[in-house]
């Protein structure tokens, strides 16, 4: 089953329906989105390009993402989207690791992906150029078979080692999470938009999918990403809305003057990051009963948990604000349990390591054998998440993946920051952390032994990695915590700098 025949199906039976819109205008309708989608097939048929071969989208949010999703995978190719946040250094990893023969680039990621592309990328095209637009004049094809188990979507998420891992969700995997979102969380109808404000090389790309068979619209902002004002204005604009959106920008939407009609939104989903209770409180008070979270992974998207709408409103439950601190409950189509270190699962209230597994799970890590025998260990995915159920099956979250810092919904990992700093030669040791900030959810702090100067680590972050995983704050202490055996002791570290700089 090749998930392009979703859209070729729309595009059949309702060609005049509206599939996309930017800002408040349609842009493209079904019949013409399923169209171009055939085209850039032909196109990248032409090119060389066989099934089963990888393409990368390294683009800010634009319609033009729908045309290449759904071109790419009705050519029997493999969609790679990475985050154009990222330093061209990570992008041209990703690429080289992926093996990715042809990108496309929005304008200015492509020159900061130039001097970092591997020598197996055959071609980086810019999106919006003539060489681009040019592909949309070649032939239709017909879709190209696919199996469900065929990969349709590598989507590379962090490590703990500071290398992304390409996390390989297949044909079944985003068809499942696609179902499971669409009847178990936010039922859609024909014509129901869904608001991309978060990224869609990840988080709210993932429902894309399953709008495309309810005939839904996907509505892209002009600014091309988050702006309460811009999103209060779509959500007038496009009744029966939904928008995914990791806690912080609904807390924004919450602080935003602008004369937002609430009733006018389907669901907010929040994600990537738990949200304080008050803020779900403020939140609730707000939008009323229009909020859902799910807890899931890039390794098994959107669907390990869900805490739905009617959960989040039933203030009369003796439980309620308990259950308002959970991550919900298990997805009907995915198990999940709590196991102790031997994998062997715990009795209620008993805290273990978060196992799931089911079809929305990836099969496992594109080309990185060493990680599939830890994680997939005994066809579980180990999530490296810390939990408990309790008595009414609700899952609790005791703390997050090792050292995993999640900042404005964005996922960093200390030991990637580490490595760059440490690269520097006045700096003897370093261990990062993070610190709880109010806007951001947890700000990125180093604490650093040695002599260099805030000044010359920033500017050595900068030019290695991504903006928004460099360090907020540095510490410049004489040493670090340790065990006896010389491990730094985060969680000691961590005791240390509470209270400080905290927003």
């Amino acid at each position: 089953m090749n998930l392009a025949v979703w859209l070729q199906r729309a595009g059949q039976s309702h060609a005049g329906r509206p599939a996309v819109a930017l800002g408040t205008r349609v842009v493209r309708r079904y019949g013409e989105l399923a169209e171009r989608a055939a085209r850039l097939a032909g196109a990248l048929q032409t090119l060389g390009l066989r099934p089963g071969d990888r393409v990368a989208i390294v683009a800010k949010n634009s319609p033009d993402i729908l045309d290449l999703m759904y071109g790419i995978w009705q050519a029997g190719l493999a969609v790679v989207p990475a985050n154009a946040k990222l330093h061209g250094a990570e992008l041209g990893y990703i690429l080289e690791h992926s093996g990715v023969r042809v990108c496309f680039a929005s304008a200015g990621l492509d020159d900061e992906i130039a001097p970092h592309a591997p020598a197996t990328l055959e071609r980086l095209i810019r999106i919006g150029s003539a060489e681009y637009e040019a592909l949309f004049a070649a032939g239709t094809v017909a879709m190209v078979a696919r199996q469900p188990d065929d990969l349709a979507w590598l989507f590379y998420t962090s490590g703990t080692t500071g290398r992304p891992k390409g996390a390989m969700l297949t044909h079944r995997v985003l068809a499942a999470a696609s179902h499971a979102y669409a009847t178990q969380v936010d039922p859609i109808a024909p014509g129901d938009a869904i608001l991309h404000a978060a990224p869609m090389s990840h988080g709210s790309g993932l429902y894309i999918m399953a709008h495309v068979p309810r005939l839904g619209v996907q509505v892209v902002p002009e600014s091309g990403g988050f702006e309460p004002d811009e999103v209060c204005a779509l959500f007038d604009t496009w009744p029966n809305a939904s928008m995914f959106a990791a806690p912080t920008m609904i807390k924004r939407l919450v602080e935003c003057p602008a004369d937002l009609c609430a009733e006018h939104i389907r669901t907010l989903i929040w994600g990537g990051a738990p949200m304080y209770v008050e803020d779900t409180l403020r939140a609730l008070d707000r939008f009323g009963p229009r909020l859902a979270q799910i807890y899931g992974q890039g390794e098994a998207p959107m669907t390990i948990t869900t805490l739905s709408k009617a959960d989040i409103a039933d203030r009369d439950h003796p439980n309620w604000l308990a259950r308002l601190a959970s991550a919900g409950r298990p997805y009907a189509d995915v198990e999940v349990r709590v196991a102790d270190a031997d994998d062997n699962a715990l009795p209620v209230g008993q805290t273990g390591e978060i196992l799931c597994r089911g079809d929305v799970v990836m099969p496992g890590y594109w080309q990185n054998d060493e990680a599939n025998v830890t994680t997939m260990r005994g066809g579980w995915l180990h999530t490296g998440d810390v939990g408990a159920f309790d008595a009414g099956g609700y899952l609790v979250l005791k703390d997050r993946s090792k050292d995993l810092i999640i900042s404005g919904g964005s996922n960093i990992y200390p030991r990637e920051v580490e490595e760059v700093l440490l690269a520097s030669d006045k700096v003897r040791e370093v261990s990062v952390i993070g610190r709880p900030d109010a806007e951001w959810g947890e700000v990125v702090v180093a604490y650093v032994v040695g002599d260099a100067s805030a000044a010359e680590l920033d500017a050595l972050c900068l030019s290695h990695i991504a903006r928004f995983k460099r360090p907020k704050d540095y510490v410049f202490v004489d040493t670090l915590p340790k065990n006896n055996y010389g491990k730094i002791l985060k969680t000691e570290l961590r005791q240390r700098d509470a209270g400080r700089g905290q927003g």
